[in-house]
């Protein structure tokens, strides 16, 4: 079975990668390379010691997207790409608006015209706005506040008129609270390009000497320690919860709608200290004022997703710690070194 997995290179697709290689599908990666780099599908074949076809593409190019469908028999898509990052979407709304939207209505179009209709959808948690309570389920109420949410929240509803137009169609919309950790191999994990925008890849940055210190937005609030909580996901178990929905959606019709989180909440503080504990040593950090919309606490609601796609998050804080500090410590500049002798993998593996 063939999967097409668009912005396969970035975080959660090159670890969504292994596990689809390593349960036995086919993959076919198509990304443009814009917020990711070509050395974390190489290691995905040094890790897997298995082969899968590249396009460096981008998703607005509807001839090369149908290229692609005409060489490989796909069966189903998960769909990553996109544009990502909540800050910068506030500065360029209208490439997060054009992007976002339109790349996925090319997919959606491309996919109809060669009669695959199964469909496993990368959304976020950012679509519920400012919850009031917690723990969020998948029928709270909705109102994204940032351009990039909603792009997320308008292509759920779009993916959801498409679904209801023709029962051919079954999509699975995956809701991320806050995806950290890395491959046990240290191999792959988070690259932000400049200064991380997330605070695990930040924690990890001031461990490793690149950043000085860490701010810590709020002390205040009311949580065990003043700061904000939130759901940290490992990774591995993001991924995990994708082939389970795959898995789910070849066999209906309609949309599904699932939180994948762990249901528990984790301070800013908290996350320090259990770093700090992995890692070995102090991790310097400074209060600093409360960010306008920020809330105290947000995690998710996990019922729906543990029952439905018999999934759930199996790794812990001290897990989470751990991996991301074995990728940090291992590659304290991302995937800019050891380049050369993977590339020669990449070259007899993919187009």
């Amino acid at each position: 079975m063939a999967i097409l997995i668009t912005g396969g290179a970035g975080y959660i697709g090159s670890h969504t990668c292994i596990e689809l290689l390593e349960a036995g599908y086919e993959v076919v990666v198509v990304d443009n390379l814009s917020n990711s780099s070509h050395i974390s599908l190489n290691r995905v074949a040094e890790i897997t010691n298995k082969n899968f076809t590249f396009y460096k593409m981008d998703l607005m190019d509807r001839g090369g997207l149908e290229l692609v469908f005409s060489r490989h028999s796909i069966d189903a898509v998960i769909h990553f790409a996109g544009l990502k990052a909540v800050g910068e979407s506030v500065q360029l709304p209208l490439s997060y608006y054009y992007t976002n939207i339109t790349s996925t209505l090319i997919l959606c179009e491309v996919m109809n015209k060669y009669n695959v209709h199964k469909l496993v959808f990368s959304s976020s948690a950012t679509v519920y706005g400012r919850p009031e309570l917690s723990p969020i389920a998948e029928d709270s109420p909705l109102g994204a506040t940032n351009p990039y949410g909603r792009t997320k929240l308008m292509l759920e509803q779009i993916l959801q008129d498409l679904a209801a137009s023709s029962e051919q169609w079954g999509i699975s919309i995956l809701r991320y609270f806050n995806p950290i950790g890395a491959h046990k191999s240290g191999k792959i994990g988070e690259n932000p390009n400049g200064i991380p925008n997330n605070l695990m890849p930040y924690i990890s940055q001031v461990a490793v000497g690149k950043l000085e210190k860490v701010n810590v937005f709020g002390s205040d609030y009311e949580t065990v320690d003043g700061t904000g909580v939130r759901d940290y996901i490992h990774v591995v178990d993001l991924a995990k919860g994708h082939l389970r929905a795959l898995e789910k959606v070849m066999g209906k019709s309609g949309v599904d709608i699932y939180n994948l989180g762990t249901g528990q909440g984790y301070s800013v503080l908290e996350m320090i200290a259990g770093f700090e504990r992995v890692a070995g040593r102090s991790i310097p950090y400074q209060i600093a004022a409360r960010r306008p919309g920020d809330i105290a606490v947000c995690f998710a609601d996990t019922q729906k997703a543990n029952a439905e796609l018999n999934w759930t998050a199996e790794r812990g804080i001290e897990e989470m710690c751990e991996d991301s500090w074995r990728w940090q410590s291992s590659n304290p500049n991302g995937y800019e070194e050891n380049s050369s002798s993977v590339r020669e993998i990449a070259a007899a593996s993919w187009e």
